[in-house]
């Protein structure tokens, strides 16, 4: 299951993470995120050399603001605590793992 991260853990769960993390920033009002909710889920469950986050805009606008999220979901991709690849909009699973992938090279 994808772990909720907030504002005062963001950098220790994501930017200081040992391995990549996938940020999924969303909110429960945005119906396109509920729709990529359960490909997420399975995406972290398959893939073991990322972890995958969510973060509720509406509860957590600190990390949003700072990476310049303007619409949901989006997802960034991290790694050493460095943003280095984004996705904008719902996607299929198999767009999203074609991407994942990529990113993570």
């Amino acid at each position: 299951m994808t772990k909720a991260v907030t504002d005062a853990d963001f950098n220790a769960q994501v930017l200081e993470a040992g391995k990549p993390v996938l940020v999924d920033f969303w909110a429960e009002w945005c119906g396109p995120c509920r729709m990529i909710a359960p490909a997420l889920e399975e995406l972290d469950a398959e893939l073991d050399g990322v972890d995958i986050v969510k973060v509720n805009i509406d509860d957590n606008p600190d990390a949003p603001g700072r990476y310049g999220v303007m619409s949901i979901p989006t997802m960034i991709l991290f790694k050493d605590g460095k943003p280095v690849a984004t996705q904008v909009g719902a996607k299929p699973k198999s767009d999203l793992k074609a991407w994942l992938v990529g990113a993570l090279g």
